[in-house]
């Protein structure tokens, strides 16, 4: 069964910073984009990051640009999500996505995603 699971949530305060992880397992996911996601609680969910399937052509959001990093590692079948300098606004749960297609165009602009995983909290304290 093909499924992603999101690791590294947890409750820091704000200034700290977490690694998010996403295993893949029962699929490959070195030819797809991936991305990360949140949704904070009454609000929709919203893109993060992006990363094409080479690894090479990041994209983020502007709330977090310049304190998030995403990478990968194909050769584990996992997407990573580097978080520093995190804001109580960061709060929210983390979900990571792999995309139909390989570039990171193909995430951003797709209205669906291939799996999604179950999602990890963040929380972050003032």
């Amino acid at each position: 069964q093909a499924q992603l699971v999101e690791s590294g949530g947890g409750l820091v305060q704000a200034g700290d910073s977490l690694r998010l992880s996403c295993k893949a397992s029962g699929l490959s996911v070195s030819n797809h984009a991936m991305g990360w996601f949140r949704q904070a609680p009454g609000k929709e969910r919203e893109f993060v990051a992006a990363i094409n399937w080479a690894g090479t052509a990041p994209y983020y959001t502007d709330s977090v640009q310049g304190r998030f990093t995403i990478s990968r590692d194909n050769a584990q079948n996992t997407l990573y999500l580097q978080m520093n300098s995190l804001k109580p606004a960061d709060t929210a749960v983390y979900y990571c996505a792999c995309a139909r297609g390989s570039s990171t165009t193909d995430l951003v602009q797709a209205r669906e995603m291939a799996y999604w995983g179950q999602g990890t909290q963040v929380t972050v304290s003032s």
